[in-house]
């Protein structure tokens, strides 16, 4: 394998495949890539999209905003994606997944649902040999988790005759303040000061 500057990282990975590979196909099929693209690995501005393509019109000095959802990192479908949002670059924003956008897509080897293409075997094979000269996409899948963090706070209760301190949850404090323990303490079986915090809030 030709070990290339493109494993440098992965931006210039997705420019090299780009400009020696992508643009060339397209030409080859009578499109032609606009100068203006940049290209990144980024959060998407919503979850279930992989890949993204910003008009020209929403940047500031005029330039397609391609992104990669950072969750994709096997080379090839990174590059189809790639393909697919390149597509939407050529023939305009505005013109979404309709038959303009479809004609060019398919053209270029992508298939399926216009809205989630895929390379089709001719397409993936050739991607493949791309892959094969630059090295393979210089990154590891991200993944978001939709994991809830915990938000339960651990609210301290002490006794102020004794000192006795125990820690214990909100949940249960509403159902029965703790006491304290010890036959000892002038204050036994008294309830705990409890020493909620300012925010009760979720973290």
């Amino acid at each position: 394998m030709n070990h290339s500057p493109a494993q440098a990282n992965r931006e210039t990975w997705l420019n090299e495949i780009t400009t020696r590979f992508i643009a060339p196909h397209f030409q080859a099929q009578g499109y032609t890539l606009p100068a203006n693209i940049r290209m990144a690995c980024s959060l998407t501005s919503t979850k279930k999209a992989i890949g993204q393509c910003w008009s020209s019109i929403a940047s500031a000095d005029n330039h397609f905003e391609i992104f990669i959802a950072p969750s994709i990192a096997e080379s090839t479908r990174v590059t189809d994606i790639l393909i697919h949002e390149l597509a939407h670059a050529v023939v305009g924003i505005a013109e979404g997944h309709n038959k303009v956008f479809a004609k060019c897509a398919k053209s270029v080897g992508l298939e399926g649902k216009m809205t989630a293409t895929t390379a089709t075997p001719e397409l993936l094979a050739t991607i493949n040999q791309w892959v094969e000269q630059i090295g393979e996409y210089p990154h590891a899948p991200l993944t978001q988790s939709n994991t809830k963090k915990q938000s339960t706070r651990m609210i301290k209760c002490i006794c102020l005759a004794c000192g006795y301190q125990v820690y214990t949850s909100k949940k249960w404090i509403e159902l029965a303040n703790p006491i304290c323990p010890d036959r000892d303490c002038d204050d036994y079986s008294e309830w705990l000061s409890v020493n909620l915090p300012d925010d009760e809030g979720d973290d």
